[in-house]
């Protein structure tokens, strides 16, 4: 001893020394481990985690209360028949969980998180509010079970008591039980027998027999006796809705699912069997707690209600907690479920247990536990069709993410599960049904707009890209036909805040066609460290919402303003759906005006909600916009180049529209036109630039009408009176050329009020400087060069672009002019909006800098106007 003590002292000295100088990371990790181990909840195994509460959940009730109500009242073969039934729904259920589960992580929630992770947070959280009251009302049937049992074994009912004679379970004698009224025709008790295992018994109960049930007084059905039982099966998901508790949740629900519903499925139909057996039917529609009776031991029975019914109601307490605390977290109808994301120091969301304790109170003032059977049945029917169709709809979509590693599922399962679902809650209760489709449906829209957007993925998104993907391929541009042509819309776009108003027409006019705003940003990409135009998307997304207009956006990045058109007309669109008609707004020196922030479209905010911020400033600052041009500088593109987009759109067989003065142009204020003044839109089919060629019938001015009656289709202009003006000359028969426009009026289906308009003395101005030759004010400026190169040569090339007659070089100031006054002299009252004819830029690119002013001076002050051209025919008189 004497020679170990110094070791003793020694070796406590280094521990107490070592415990002071060493540093705390060297020896703290293992505690630091053990610490964090305690302070972290429990994880459950598959075991106790998922097989356990899903067994418990579906023994509940029906195993020991309502086996002999299934069986005296449909028989045993109808018995088995629903378990068929019912098992064979929940499978086809339990197949789309276990997928689901395996596809990625879960957290808190079980069927809510899988189904608003999938089909997103309308869809989801409308079931998983659904769900959260099935489970409320699931946990107060299992409380009245378990009443029920507590009045049959220790109550005494008024009208008879229950007495059991006779030897004990293994003898041969019969047992003879008296039961209570069993309907109010009996004068008395009657007798029920345990008979044992006899055939005779087996016979008597293979058909159904439907009587009066004792506790409700109604007369049971296959749907009412089929509610009770599929309360047995609805406990599927108790697993599901530990996912948060489970150590590995997409290892343990499949398995752990699967194997509880296989013993289950056995034990029912066992004990149904069984139960034929031995038991008549009077005993059995007679006395529900019959189990505990002809029991080798009573307390058997008992100790099986009690414990299987309050652990059944635990667990959908439990899970409709979990199930409230994952929809207030997720922020669902906003601030209503706030006080529910509270939780405790382990983690335990107490807030939300209390809530559903005081649910599972008010169920419990129903009653009878078969008086809300059918309510439960129905409500985790919608659940379980909503499961399958959060299957369906991620097999259906073909996302490359969806790999699940339970592959025992199909699309057709889960078809067969949504359809048995659906058409069972019917047979249950028809008006049951409907109330909970139509609830969960008032839930959606709640939901749409008191929640906030989710980052979760949208499963829409998907299914629609897989749809469309599909029908674009269908969509052969080769079967296109005439009859049913729809302009399909590029706009060009320089800065959004000078062009809200065409942007709100042009919506107006596809007619349900393409709508692609456009937009050129100039710059090399080679010199510049990112594409600039990805933060500047988001931008342009959020102005068609706040607009309410069914627009795409497409942005590029080029070295011209032209190259970049080029570019647009080439890929904007797939397939067959395609830009056919390009808008530009019109080159002039009108100062821009910013209307972005004074629009009321834009104040008040469209009905989009999932996209908007809620505060109108918000709403307003989330759009990065650059600022106006100044009246002088900052311009793109120079007017050669600008005419140069318009002919490029040609000689890509595009139509044209130029749009001048819809900076100044209020939807809101045009369509208010409805009072003694009217609503009108000014149709000018003719060629004004070329007054020698008053036709009315070609390509260019049908398209024109077409598009004005395109216009007056849409809802919101079909207030809208249609002024098709017709220009003539007094030599020519008034009467006849009338009737002819009127004709084709018909033809086309068109209905317009024609007014003729005489124009001689217009006409006469341009015959008369015709003759003077090339003078005046004609050509200007750059003009001026070119003509003195050679008039023969300018004849030639101005005069045709392509095959078709150009007059830029023969028109004068004061016939451009004249016209401007004779339009603007018809418009009483003013109309909304002008259609007029663009005719094709001349081939010489020298005369454009004159063909835009000649179009300037044609719609001075004119108001809102529309200079269209078109390329190909897109009207017809044919069926």
């Amino acid at each position: 001893m004497t020679e170990r003590t110094p070791l003793l002292h020694y070796r406590l000295s280094i521990s107490v020394h070592d415990s002071v100088i060493l540093p705390a990371p060297e020896k703290s990790p293992a505690v630091a481990r053990r610490k964090m181990a305690n302070d972290q909840p429990q994880k459950l195994s598959t075991f106790f985690g998922v097989v356990i509460p899903t067994l418990l959940s579906m023994f509940s009730v029906v195993v020991f209360l309502r086996i002999g109500f299934l069986v005296g009242q449909a028989g045993l073969y109808q018995a088995v028949g629903m378990f068929l039934i019912a098992y064979f729904i929940i499978t086809m259920t339990v197949l789309s969980i276990c997928a689901i589960s395996t596809n990625g992580a879960l957290d808190a929630g079980g069927a809510y998180y899988m189904i608003s992770r999938a089909l997103g947070p309308e869809f989801g959280g409308s079931i998983g509010i659904m769900f959260f009251f099935a489970n409320v009302c699931g946990c107060s049937l299992y409380v009245l079970g378990l009443v029920e049992a507590v009045i049959a074994s220790f109550g005494v009912p008024e009208d008879g008591a229950v007495a059991v004679t006779g030897p004990p379970f293994f003898a041969v004698a019969p047992r003879v039980v008296l039961l209570p009224l069993a309907s109010p025709n009996s004068s008395g008790p009657i007798s029920g027998n345990f008979t044992g295992f006899k055939l005779g018994t087996l016979l008597g109960n293979l058909d159904a027999g439907y009587t009066v049930d004792y506790t409700t007084g109604n007369v049971m059905t296959f749907a009412t006796v089929f509610a009770v039982m599929f309360n047995g099966c609805t406990g599927i998901m108790a697993g599901s809705n530990m996912s948060g508790d489970l150590k590995n949740p997409s290892y343990s629900i499949p398995r752990g699912t699967i194997t509880a519903v296989i013993f289950t499925f056995i034990i029912y139909n066992l004990l149904s069997v069984l139960v034929a057996c031995s038991c008549d039917r009077v005993l059995l529609r007679g006395d529900y707690s019959f189990l505990r009776d002809i029991n080798i031991w009573r307390p058997f029975v008992l100790i099986g209600v009690y414990s299987s019914t309050l652990s059944a109601a635990m667990s959908n307490l439990i899970g409709a907690s979990r199930i409230l605390y994952a929809l207030a977290r997720d922020n669902m109808l906003g601030r209503v479920l706030s006080l529910a994301k509270r939780t405790s120091r382990s983690g335990n969301p107490w807030v939300s247990v209390l809530i559903s304790w005081f649910l599972a109170q008010l169920v419990l003032f129903a009653g009878q536990l078969n008086t809300i059977a059918s309510i439960v049945t129905i409500s985790f029917l919608l659940v379980y069709a909503a499961v399958d169709l959060a299957c369906l709809a991620l097999e259906w979509a073909s996302a490359p993410n969806f790999r699940p590693t339970f592959r025992y599922f199909t699309w057709h399962t889960c078809v067969l599960g949504i359809v048995g679902c659906v058409v069972m809650m019917f047979v249950i209760n028809a008006i049951y049904a409907s109330a909970s489709i139509a609830f969960m449906l008032l839930l959606l829209l709640m939901i749409h707009y008191l929640s906030p957007t989710s980052s979760w993925g949208y499963i829409s998104q998907a299914l629609i890209f897989h749809q469309v993907r599909k029908y674009l391929l269908m969509l052969d541009v080769r079967k296109d036909h005439v009859k049913f042509w729809r302009p399909q819309v590029l706009l060009m776009v320089a800065n959004p805040r000078s062009s809200i108003g065409l942007i709100t027409f042009i919506n107006d006019v596809k007619k349900s066609g393409l709508y692609v705003l456009g937009h050129v940003e100039l710059g090399d990409l080679d010199a510049l460290p990112s594409d600039p135009l990805q933060s500047r998307h988001d931008s342009w997304l959020s102005l068609v919402d706040q607009l309410n207009i069914k627009a795409f956006v497409n942005l590029t990045l080029s070295d011209s303003v032209r190259h970049g058109v080029q570019h647009l007309l080439f890929i904007s669109g797939l397939g067959g759906m395609k830009p056919n008609t390009l808008v530009l707004g019109f080159y002039d020196d009108c100062s821009p005006q910013d209307n972005l922030q004074d629009n009321p479209l834009l104040a008040g905010g469209s009905t989009d909600t999932l996209h908007q911020p809620k505060d109108p400033e918000e709403r307003l600052s989330s759009f990065h916009f650059p600022a106006l041009r100044g009246r002088e500088g900052g311009r793109a593109l120079g007017p050669r180049e600008y005419v140069s987009v318009i002919a490029d759109a040609m000689k890509m067989l595009k139509n044209v529209a130029l749009a001048r003065y819809f900076g100044r142009f209020d939807r809101g204020e045009a369509l208010g036109r409805r009072g003694g003044a009217g609503l009108f839109v000014d149709v000018w089919p003719v060629n004004l630039l070329r007054p020698d060629s008053c036709s009315y019938v070609d390509t260019c001015s049908l398209f024109l009408l077409q598009l004005a009656c395109v216009l007056n289709m849409v809802r919101a202009w079909r207030g809208a009176r249609l002024r098709l003006f017709l220009c003539v000359e007094e030599g020519r028969s008034l009467p006849g050329s009338e009737g002819k426009l009127q004709q084709l009026l018909r033809d086309l289906r068109i209905q317009a009020e024609i007014h003729t308009v005489a124009w001689d003395q217009v006409v006469a101005l341009h015959w008369q400087r015709r003759g003077e030759g090339e003078g005046g004010r004609a050509v200007e400026d750059d003009d001026a060069a070119a003509a003195a190169d050679g008039e023969e040569e300018s004849e030639v090339l101005g005069n045709h672009a392509g095959g078709f007659p150009s007059n830029a070089t023969q028109l004068t100031d004061e016939y451009l002019q004249a016209v401007n006054q004779l339009v603007l002299g018809q418009a009483h009252p003013p109309p909304a909006v002008r259609f007029l004819y663009l005719p094709r830029p001349p081939a010489d690119t020298r005369r454009y800098p004159a063909y835009l002013r000649q179009l300037d001076l044609l719609t001075q002050d004119m108001g809102p106007t529309l200079l269209i051209h078109g390329v190909a025919p897109v009207i017809s008189t044919d069926l």
